[in-house]
């Protein structure tokens, strides 16, 4: 579904593989500005500034919390493009 969808905007002329490695790109990028976007609105919603405590405060406990919220979003991310 996603397949002929996305393929019809873009004229992919080296068969499989070149479909493979736009599709790869694709759900890539899209995955990475999820995954940034959810790690934003984790950081807008939680009280506190948990960027200004990992950069400026070097808070390790802050970075911490945020790899695992990174890590958390990327599994769910990889379950949902991967069905």
């Amino acid at each position: 579904m996603i397949d002929a969808m996305f393929l019809s905007f873009i004229d992919v002329s080296m068969g499989s593989v070149g479909q493979g490695l736009v599709l790869f790109a694709v759900f890539g990028l899209a995955g990475f500005v999820m995954m940034i976007g959810g790690y934003k609105l984790f950081d807008r919603f939680t009280p506190g500034d948990l960027h200004g405590e990992i950069f400026e405060k070097k808070n390790v406990a802050a970075a911490i919390l945020a790899g695992s919220v990174i890590i958390g979003l990327s599994l769910i991310l990889a379950a949902a493009m991967g069905s």
